[in-house]
């Protein structure tokens, strides 16, 4: 199979919330051979239930066996394929700029044009928020890079099915 065949999956579990359910999964996966690219987990609104959101590169035919197995799961509840319906999607990303002189104005324009949260500004650092697709939130990324990017911190895709 060649890389072209892969595509990008999102693949929403509802699962029991107890230890080791995670790590059965990050197996199940890694021993077919596919890589989590994001994940995502918290628990819903029963404690005795965490969603995982979890992105992965696969074949059409491939996750619909990585859907098959982990649906056999013992603490796997529900898998749905969410690249399968319409699904809303975001990411969240916490940027820490380095506030030169140089590009301080300049950085407080771009911030502005871009939509982006400042949650905490001194003297020589600020940190944003931005949320949006995965798309958005590389534009800001390149567009923020040249004005001194410190550190991010990315949560991965949250998502869900829409329902009407």
């Amino acid at each position: 199979m060649e890389k072209a065949d892969k595509k990008e999956y999102i693949l929403s579990l509802l699962v029991n919330n107890k230890p080791d359910v995670l790590a059965r999964i990050a197996g199940t996966l890694g021993g077919k051979g596919y890589n989590i690219d994001s994940l995502c987990v918290d628990v819903t609104m029963n404690p005795e239930i965490s969603k995982i959101i979890l992105t992965t590169r696969a074949s059409k035919i491939m996750i619909g066996r990585v859907v098959n197995a982990l649906s056999k799961l013992v603490d796997v509840v529900r898998v749905d394929n969410l690249s399968e319906v319409e699904s809303i999607k975001r990411e969240m990303i916490l940027i820490r700029m380095n506030l030169l002189k140089e590009t301080k104005p300049e950085l407080m324009k771009t911030i502005d044009t871009l939509n982006c949260k400042i949650l905490t500004f001194n003297t020589d650092h600020c940190v944003l928020q931005f949320t949006g697709s995965r798309e958005d939130i590389d534009k800001v990324l390149a567009t923020l890079k040249p004005l001194g990017i410190d550190d991010i911190a990315r949560t991965g895709a949250a998502a869900m099915e829409r329902k009407y």
